[in-house]
């Protein structure tokens, strides 16, 4: 059965809304969990527990003076940030987050999107992603922000390839580019995290690297380059990227648990809720790093993605094929 197409626009709005509300609450989350881990409270002025800090933080970028270089090149400076924020959405609509439902008597898709090659997809979208960095640094006219993009480039394709690579045994094993595909053949099967535990490690550095999530930081080290990309951002414009690096977060979180951790599958037929805590849990490991580890320096970072991971990788792709056809 197939869901209309207006169910499938009602579909992608609850879900932006959702991931926006999520990145939202993850800055307070992530603000709290480092208070707590280095021993310190965190926001807790704005609103009980400080639950209404993200909302105070929207109206000071909204209200904050948005500056620009006189030199800056406008169009695409304006919209390096939207083109990152976009890219970051799109990719969350082709993740599966349940089995489907029929409600009165119209069927409802457990995703927005369901592509053959919803797995590629995600990795195009993230590949155009990597031109709003690019591009704001470019636009900005300043030594500084091309700087910071230009090391935004090389790292994201750096760990591009290994976090490709990675995903090639669960291909292998969910036999299909589909990612509903691949959490069904989890379900008959046992989660991947099992048989490609290799392949999930390295996907979670990858991850990290790809998100530019401490301590793969780098494209927005203040010592070093003042803010990286986005030095002669300010307001809204700044408050986009941010926001586009958190949904990113969340997309990758859960790609993995789509890739790795059996979805939304799990006992007692929870559906959705399975996939929500599973995802939850795997932000909280993301602040846990980020809170816990100390920075790369450039030159172990680079060593890292192409001398480490990569080969890594790669063994690990081969191995599985070897396994699967042997079997």
């Amino acid at each position: 059965m197939h869901e209309p197409w207006w169910i499938a626009i009602i579909e992608a709005l609850i879900i932006i809304n959702l991931v926006m509300v999520t990145f939202a609450y993850l800055t307070w989350t992530e603000r709290k969990v480092m208070g707590r881990i280095q021993l310190r409270y965190g926001p807790n002025r704005a609103g009980p527990f400080g639950l209404l800090q993200p909302i105070a933080d929207m109206v000071k970028l909204i209200r904050k003076e948005a500056f620009a270089p006189s030199s800056a090149i406008p169009i695409p400076y304006i919209a390096a940030p939207i083109v990152s924020m976009f890219t970051a959405l799109a990719a969350f609509a082709v993740i599966p987050f349940g089995p489907g439902w029929t409600i009165n008597g119209w069927h409802v898709n457990g995703e927005v999107a369901n592509v053959p090659i919803a797995l590629l997809l995600i990795f195009a979208l993230g590949s155009i992603g990597v031109y709003g960095f690019m591009v704001g640094g470019w636009a900005s006219e300043s030594k500084f922000s091309i700087l910071g993009s230009m090391r935004t480039c090389a790292q994201l394709v750096s760990y591009e390839v290994s976090l490709a690579l990675s995903v090639l045994g669960v291909v292998i094993l969910g036999r299909s580019l589909s990612l509903v595909d691949i959490v069904h053949r989890q379900g008959e099967f046992l989660p991947f995290a099992a048989p490609q535990f290799v392949g999930m490690v390295i996907f979670f550095i990858a991850g990290i690297a790809e998100t530019s999530r401490a301590p793969f930081d780098l494209p927005e080290a203040d010592t070093e380059l003042v803010g990286g990309y986005h030095t002669e951002y300010s307001g809204m414009r700044w408050g986009v990227f941010q926001t586009s690096e958190y949904i990113n977060l969340i997309t990758l979180s859960g790609l993995m648990v789509t890739l790795f951790f059996s979805g939304w599958h799990g006992p007692w037929g929870l559906g959705p809720l399975w996939f929500v805590l599973k995802v939850l849990v795997l932000l909280f490991v993301f602040i846990w790093v980020r809170t816990t580890l100390p920075r790369l320096r450039y030159d172990q970072l680079m060593k890292f993605g192409w001398k480490i991971l990569l080969p890594a990788a790669t063994i690990n792709a081969v191995v599985t094929a070897l396994c699967v056809v042997a079997f």
